[in-house]
C-alpha cells in the first residue's frame, strides 16, 4: 500500500535485515537503502533521505508515511491489520515470500580495544576480490554467489556481531565457514561461527 500510494519511496533497513526486503522494495518500485543498525542512526537517515519507513532487524519499524517517523509497535500492528483487510491472511502474504535459511545474529567475543581493527583487517582481505561484493556501510557485508555474511562491531559491548542468509543449508555452511576463515586469519576464535 505505501509504495502504491507513494511510488519510488525511500524506504531504509539495517545492515543486519534480509536481501529479500531489499530486492523486493525494488521489485515494487521503491527505492531500497541500507543503513547502520541502531535507532538514532536510522532515525537520522530518514530524516535526511527523506524515508517513508524504516525498520532493524530487531523489530523497530519506523513509519513517516501518515506518522510522525517514529518506531511505535502498537501503530505497526494497527498497519498491518490494515494491509491484511485487503491482502488476505498474512499466512498467503508470508507464503509468496521466498523461503531463505540463516543464522540468528551470531555474537563473537572479541576485546573493545580490537573488534574496529578485526573488521578493517577483514574488509583489506577482501577488497579487490572478483568473486565478492563488499559493503562497508556498517562493518562489512559481502554478498558472494551463496548468499551474503556480516560481520560489525557491537556498539555496545565487546563483541563482534555475525550473521549469514542464503538459500539453502549446504550455501549457508560454506557461507558460515567463510565468515569463521576470515575471523581466524584475524585471531578471533570461530567458535560461535560453527
Amino acid at each position: 500500500p505505501l509504495l502504491r500510494e507513494a511510488p519510488g519511496a525511500t524506504i531504509i533497513a539495517d545492515v543486519k535485515s534480509s536481501q529479500v526486503f531489499f530486492d523486493e522494495i525494488a521489485r515494487m518500485g521503491g527505492t531500497p537503502r541500507m543503513s547502520r543498525t541502531g535507532h538514532s542512526l536510522i532515525k537520522t537517515m530518514m530524516a535526511e533521505t527523506g524515508a517513508l519507513l524504516a525498520g532493524e532487524m530487531s523489530g523497530h519499524i519506523f513509519f513517516a508515511h501518515n506518522y510522525y517517523g517514529y518506531d511505535d509497535a502498537p501503530y505497526a500492528a494497527v498497519r498491518l491489520l490494515s494491509i491484511l483487510s485487503g491482502e488476505g491472511p498474512l499466512s498467503a502474504l508470508r507464503d509468496r515470500m521466498p523461503t531463505l535459511v540463516n543464522t540468528p545474529e551470531l555474537r563473537i567475543d572479541c576485546p573493545d580495544e580490537r573488534k574496529f581493527a578485526v573488521v578493517a583487517e577483514v574488509r583489506g582481505r577482501l577488497d579487490g576480490r572478483p568473486d565478492v561484493a563488499v559493503h562497508a556501510i556498517d562493518g562489512v557485508r559481502v554478498n558472494t554467489a551463496d548468499g551474503w555474511w556480516l560481520l560489525r562491531a557491537s556498539n555496545t559491548q565487546p563483541v563482534l556481531v555475525g550473521r549469514c542468509e542464503a538459500a539453502d543449508a549446504p550455501a549457508l555452511g560454506r557461507l558460515r565457514a567463510e565468515l569463521a576463515a576470515q575471523l581466524q586469519l584475524s585471531g578471533i576464535d570461530p567458535a560461535a561461527v560453527r
